[in-house]
């Protein structure tokens, strides 16, 4: 008998290792397979695009906000891992009914590596415990001075992040101040709110918003005096064995923009 309580406090409880998994989340898929446990993924959804052909191996079952309940159903998985912000509870609470439903809830890295000492507990084989030692040097990593951010990722009404998100983690983690934070989860902002902030640096997510160069020059025109660039947004936002592509990427980032500033 396995029991584990999942990080919304909710306790499953398995009589053997499962083996039929679906992954709703794309940032813990990809962590999943990092870590050996592909062959237990049976379905995921449309957004999981990583690792490369996975969809050529695995059910496609609908979106994160709409899954295919009838074919996850089919399936007959015995574990399904969700995440409290990325899936809708009405789904979640119907998927219950077809079996144990782990709820990821990941706002820093330290909730990763809880999610990931979870995954240890039911999978003992997987190579966890190594992504869990490079994910702790992360955490008690030196901080670098930080830099004036405005972190976009809509556009029309134009959104950021507030100080309850993964991302904000991330940007505070790696020296780029975010000058909302004081807000809560995704606030929609005005350019009278940039223009009264002054940010150094105004980073364009990759996604939500698939922000392109066309949209630098917009900003440019209403604030000439800061950098604006267009950044990786899977490198800020997914948790999980990404981080360590993030740690590498976000390193560079800030000094390449340390650059920008100083010339």
């Amino acid at each position: 008998m396995i029991s584990i309580k999942d990080q919304t406090g909710v306790t499953l409880t398995f009589t053997k290792q499962p083996t039929r998994i679906i992954s709703l989340v794309p940032s813990l898929t990809e962590t999943l397979y990092d870590i050996g446990l592909g062959d237990f993924i049976l379905g995921v959804t449309k957004f999981c695009i990583h690792p490369p052909g996975l969809k050529n191996s695995v059910h496609i079952i609908g979106g994160t906000k709409n899954p295919k309940i009838k074919s996850i159903r089919e399936i007959k998985p015995d574990l399904i891992i969700a995440n409290k912000e990325e899936n809708r509870l009405e789904d979640i609470l119907v998927l219950k009914k077809v079996a144990p439903v782990y709820i990821s809830d990941i706002s820093n890295i330290n909730d990763t590596i809880s999610f990931l000492a979870d995954v240890h507990k039911l999978f003992p084989q997987s190579s966890v415990e190594a992504l869990l030692g490079k994910l702790e040097s992360i955490c008690n990593q030196t901080q670098v001075l930080p830099i004036k951010t405005c972190y976009l990722i809509w556009r029309l009404p134009w959104m950021t992040i507030g100080n309850d998100t993964f991302i904000h983690t991330m940007m505070e983690t790696y020296g780029f101040e975010n000058i909302f934070s004081n807000t809560k989860r995704y606030p929609v902002v005005t350019f009278e709110d940039l223009r009264l902030l002054q940010p150094s640096v105004i980073m364009l997510s990759s996604e939500p918003f698939p922000f392109k160069e066309k949209h630098i020059a917009e900003i440019k025109d209403v604030l000439p005096e800061s950098k604006i660039l267009l950044v990786d947004g899977e490198m800020f936002s997914w948790y999980g064995s990404r981080l360590l592509k993030a740690d590498i990427y976000l390193k560079s980032l800030h000094k390449s923009i340390k650059s920008l500033l100083i010339d």
